[in-house]
């Protein structure tokens, strides 16, 4: 996979000022410091997704008004409106409070996705590393919220019985939910990875043999298909939020509600 990556300048700008302090770091954690640019390519990526939102961020938030929205916060404003809805569909009530991850890695993994597509610069989420690392941060969380949510014991407790199911099936149910929850993981992070690093490589190849004019589809074809990974990636963090933090009650309610429309 390193021979696919192209050569970055800023890649090796960022190392040649920052590299040497990273290498001390790996040293004193005692690391050994890889061969080549110490700061891989999606990590320097990764932080400069990080840099300019938190940029733009700053620079619009003076703009705001309450009295007189520009368009750019019309837009914008529609924009949270859709994801709160979205979220008390999927979580109910309650969802809105967990428009926060649900925006921050909606507004990262689309910005990454597209970053493939700018000459001098790569998508990170063509990395494993960080399309895991994206994974990673939502499981974590919604287990925690569903902890927080339900109380440990009753959060555990659905895992080896879930509502409706009786108790003597607790050693077969638990071992098919633990596989089931690490399942996510694996395909919340192969299907981003898989569909960006397939993209970037085909437009990259496309570039090498028949430069702006063939590759010209295939980034028209790759702005949808970043939108919609990043839309797929949401949708399914909104899911597994909703069954995390649902309660017992609220879990009877909802099959109920399934079965009279049925």
């Amino acid at each position: 996979m390193d021979k696919l990556e192209h050569e970055l300048w800023i890649v090796h700008a960022v190392n040649a000022a920052l590299g040497p302090l990273a290498a001390r770091l790996l040293r004193a954690l005692g690391r050994r410091i890889p061969p080549g640019d110490v700061i891989p390519n999606y990590l320097v990526m990764a932080g400069l997704i990080v840099i300019a939102w938190t940029i733009v961020c700053i620079v619009a938030r003076r703009s705001l008004s309450v009295e007189n929205p520009g368009r750019p916060q019309i837009l914008l404003e529609d924009g949270v409106a859709a994801v709160q809805g979205m979220l008390r569909d999927y979580v109910g009530d309650k969802g809105p409070r967990y428009l926060t991850i649900v925006t921050t890695m909606f507004v990262f993994i689309l910005t990454g996705n597209l970053m493939g597509l700018v000459p001098g610069l790569m998508a990170p989420t063509s990395s494993i590393n960080v399309t895991l690392g994206c994974a990673l941060t939502v499981a974590v969380y919604y287990h925690l919220q569903g902890v927080k949510e339900q109380g440990l014991v009753a959060y555990v407790k659905h895992f080896a019985a879930p509502p409706g199911a009786p108790i003597f099936l607790a050693p077969i149910m638990l071992p098919i939910e633990i596989i089931s929850h690490l399942s996510r993981v694996l395909s919340l992070s192969l299907r981003l990875f898989g569909n960006i690093f397939g993209e970037e490589l085909v437009i990259l190849i496309l570039f090498s043999i028949i430069p702006f004019v063939v590759p010209l589809p295939m980034m028209f074809l790759g702005i949808i298909t970043a939108t919609l990974q990043a839309f797929i990636f949401v949708l399914l963090t909104t899911i597994y939020l909703g069954g995390a933090v649902a309660t017992e009650h609220e879990q009877h309610e909802h099959g109920e509600m399934a079965a009279g429309e049925v």
